[in-house]
């Protein structure tokens, strides 16, 4: 593998472990830390780093006694962690493919233009697309990217290619993002792209994602079928009286302590 300049040794490392997950099953071996430190000629830790990325993304467990291994495809997607929806599905062992509902340039709405940090009626992009896994549909998806996106947008591939990619080969890097999720009932217009019965739940996300300068690039709505997709949510709990609160029999610590 060519060692690529832009990425730091962890990601160049992740980046190519990921690549040989997809072509092996669940259960299946991959190199130790040690292993990868002679194959990329790196440290203990920046191996470790990249391993760990694959350990947080679910697609490898560290099992005591065998080592790392392939983990078996999640069901859904982790709360705190957005992949782009063909990364998504290909680890699934899914076939991810989109149906082009529409692709402009056109000024921005004054709800646009608030999310994305733009002037009234700025220009940005917007690509509405069903997003589809072997065919059967899992969302519709609505996104608005602000005007530079535009020459990378227009241009991409967006019905077997992966925007987000595409944004990347532009020199438009994303980050990071904020998102809300609500449950709706599905219009006659959702029921319709999504084959599902008018009324039926859906679960229907909006976030905003932002690039490694901390700029708004992208506003998305997508509207996910109830039963076809999820989200996995890790938390901690709080203690019913805060932090006085007595927990297995310890006694709490006085306010300030």
């Amino acid at each position: 593998m060519i060692p690529d300049p832009r990425l730091p040794r962890f990601r160049e490392i992740e980046a190519a472990l990921r690549a040989r997950i997809a072509a092996l099953r669940p259960g299946d071996p991959l190199p130790s830390d040690a292993a990868l430190c002679r194959e990329f000629g790196v440290s203990r830790m920046t191996a470790r780093n990249a391993m760990q990325r694959l350990v947080d993304d679910g697609l490898v467990v560290r099992m005591p006694g065998r080592g790392t291994c392939v983990a078996q495809p999640g069901a859904h997607r982790r709360a705190d962690q957005l992949q782009p929806f063909s990364r998504e599905m290909e680890r699934r062992g899914r076939r991810p493919t989109s149906r082009l509902l529409g692709r402009e340039v056109r000024p921005a709405t004054p709800q646009e233009a608030v999310l994305l940090g733009l002037g009234q009626a700025e220009p940005v992009v917007l690509v509405r697309r069903v997003r589809l896994a072997d065919g059967e549909p899992i969302a519709i998806e609505t996104a608005v990217l602000v005007g530079r996106a535009a020459p990378a947008v227009m241009a991409a591939d967006v019905e077997t290619g992966s925007l987000h990619r595409a944004l990347a080969d532009g020199g438009i890097h994303l980050r990071r993002g904020r998102a809300t999720i609500r449950a709706e009932a599905a219009t006659e217009e959702d029921a319709h792209l999504l084959g599902v019965g008018p009324g039926a739940p859906l679960l229907v996300e909006q976030r905003v994602i932002r690039d490694v300068g901390g700029r708004p690039v992208e506003a998305t709505e997508s509207r996910y079928p109830a039963g076809r997709y999820g989200l996995d949510v890790a938390f901690e709990m709080e203690a019913a009286g805060g932090p006085a609160d007595p927990v297995a029999g310890v006694p709490a610590a006085p306010v300030g302590a």
